[in-house]
């Protein structure tokens, strides 16, 4: 089967190889995977920002069909449409070490190969009609934003909700929050973007690159701050997240991007307005089962930017780098 492994060199060192097509064991399913999609995570992997083994095979998302069935294995069967999961030992509960430690792409081999054995607790269905591109969308983007919004924050219909930029993870979150009634307010650097945003349902839109002080403009704007933010920058946005959300509200802190692995924060702001801040990083298979099940009803359809072949990984993490995406970016084969 043809896979592709990370190496030290960055982008330009991402090799495809021929490697031995796997057969299932006991409690096992080999997926052949058709489609991936591009997470932040998965860039630092292939560029080297985060270390993992040569040869390690990239790419947390994925979806495809099973092809074989291990025995006893009931709960599947040959030809089911299927996805991965960012944590395939985490199936219920609270996260803990033991269910975390396992990522698709990092600590474990992911998606970047035509056919994988996996645990058959570690994949859960598609939604309804869905194809194979978007289902890859999901198990990552979709899912921070499910858990952020909907178990974490116990979104509520009239909630006044801010998405920071238009990655996938953003752009679901709207979603999410327009499917459920909230209120949509929502940050860009393109008014281009801002555009697209307000025509999906976001009320009020700030240029972040124009407007330095965007919390307080947000705060303003949703008439005393936002109930729930999904705070995509870390040290370089959190003081804006925290300036923008009313009191009582909720801060899902999900990511790092741009120069935000570290930060200073006010203290007093977050004692004073009586915040909540979790940390989370994806979840479980009992959420992404709960997601699928939401999606069944509400018809909710990802938005694919751009589509690239398998043979294409490097040139989807460039374009990905580029900042240039609108939702998501996917590799198709």
């Amino acid at each position: 089967m043809k896979t592709i492994g990370v190496y030290p060199g960055g982008l330009d060192a991402l090799k495809i190889e021929e490697r031995p097509t796997p057969t299932p064991n006991q409690g096992e399913v080999v997926v052949k995977w058709h489609a991936t999609s591009l997470n932040f995570h998965d860039y630092l992997v292939a560029v080297g920002g985060i270390k993992v083994p040569m040869g390690r095979v990239p790419m947390s998302d994925g979806a495809g069909e099973i092809t074989a069935v291990g025995e006893g294995v009931s709960n599947w069967k040959v030809g089911d449409k299927v996805m991965s999961m960012f944590f395939p030992y985490w199936t219920e509960g609270r996260p803990s070490l033991e269910k975390t430690v396992g990522i698709m792409g990092e600590t474990l081999d992911g998606c970047m190969t035509e056919f994988s054995r996996l645990p058959a607790n570690a994949i859960t269905r598609i939604p309804k009609g869905y194809s194979y591109a978007e289902a890859a969308t999901l198990p990552c983007a979709a899912l921070t934003a499910w858990r952020g919004l909907i178990v974490e924050g116990n979104m509520k219909p009239g909630d006044k909700v801010l998405i920071e930029g238009t990655g996938g993870m953003s752009i679901f979150a709207l979603q999410i929050a327009k499917a459920a009634g909230a209120r949509i307010f929502a940050t860009t650097s393109s008014e281009t973007k801002a555009e697209r945003l307000a025509e999906m349902g976001a009320e009020f839109v700030v240029n972040y690159k124009e407007d330095e002080r965007w919390g307080k403009t947000i705060f303003k704007h949703s008439e005393g701050g936002v109930d729930h933010v999904l705070d995509v920058g870390g040290g370089s946005t959190m003081r804006q997240s925290i300036e923008a959300t009313a009191i009582g509200g909720h801060i899902a802190s999900i990511g790092i991007l741009g120069n935000g692995r570290k930060g200073e924060i006010t203290f007093p702001k977050l004692f004073f307005k009586h915040l909540r801040m979790t940390g989370l990083a994806v979840g479980s298979r009992e959420m992404q089962e709960d997601m699928v099940a939401s999606i069944d009803i509400n018809g909710l359809k990802p938005i694919i930017d751009k589509s690239f072949g398998f043979d294409e990984l490097g040139d989807a993490f460039r374009y990905q780098a580029s900042g240039g995406h609108f939702g998501k970016i996917v590799l198709e084969w």
